[in-house]
């Protein structure tokens, strides 16, 4: 059976991934073989994810430079950098998620990839099912608000498919800005986020709003948690960022 029959066989509308978002997933295919580019980004797109496809490492990340990205599949053979570098190398500076896609299906290969910081490792051939399933698993233990899921940190609960924000069961009046920051946050309890990378993950990379934008939204946030006797869960790292702890 080949790679095509595999991904697109007749009972691949049983494989439809049954999540609710608030934005599709974005998904990024880095293969050196077309066909295989082609048919991942048809197959992804059916499910419902946007696409978008690289042949190597500088486009790879030319792609990421461009558009947020919330799961990477990374062919391991490519052409100059290889898959296991260009994994390496992105787990020093993005918690993206990654699932490695190769024909070296031994287990010394698959404990190589997880590793150096791949989240999955999958062997060709592989099918509907399989691909699918992996994804939604990534996606549901790295980012839960992509899979429509309810995210709890402390006393506060954000609901990314009704839009909807709660502190110790009270309903919360939050902005746009405001509710992509603390689902930002909420994502990566703990992690200390500089202004930059707040820009990045909320505004997108490339935007030309100013650091202390960043800091107005912060006071705007914690005024719509804020819960009279309650502790500030936005934590400032005084030279470093923001942080959300639960409380």
């Amino acid at each position: 059976m080949t790679l095509c029959d595999n991904i697109f066989g007749r009972r691949r509308s049983a494989f439809v991934i049954l999540v609710a978002m608030e934005r599709l997933p974005h998904i990024l295919v880095v293969d050196d073989h077309r066909e295989i580019r082609d048919l991942l980004a048809r197959f992804l797109g059916a499910q419902g994810f946007r696409v978008s496809t690289a042949v190597d490492g500088r486009a790879m990340r030319k792609a990421l430079e461009e558009a947020r990205i919330d799961l990477i599949v990374l062919d391991r053979m490519l052409p100059g950098e290889d898959g296991l570098a260009l994994c390496r190398q992105l787990r020093a500076s993005s918690t993206i998620p990654i699932i490695m896609l190769t024909a070296m299906g031994e287990p010394v290969d698959r404990t190589i990839g997880l590793e150096i910081g791949a989240d999955d490792y999958v062997t060709k051939p592989f099918s509907p099912r399989e691909l699918i399933a992996r994804v939604g698993a990534v996606l549901r233990r790295v980012r839960p608000a992509l899979a429509g899921e309810t995210i709890t940190v402390g006393d506060l609960s954000l609901d990314p498919t009704a839009h909807r924000v709660t502190r110790r069961s009270e309903s919360i009046k939050i902005g746009p800005t405001e509710f992509r920051l603390l689902r930002h946050f909420m994502e990566h309890p703990g992690r200390v986020f500089s202004r930059g990378q707040l820009l990045d993950a909320v505004w997108g990379s490339g935007s030309d709003i100013e650091l202390r934008t960043v800091d107005v939204h912060i006071r705007r946030l914690r005024q719509a948690i804020a819960v009279p006797g309650a502790p500030d869960p936005v934590r400032t790292v005084r030279s470093a960022g923001y942080a959300l702890e639960g409380v």
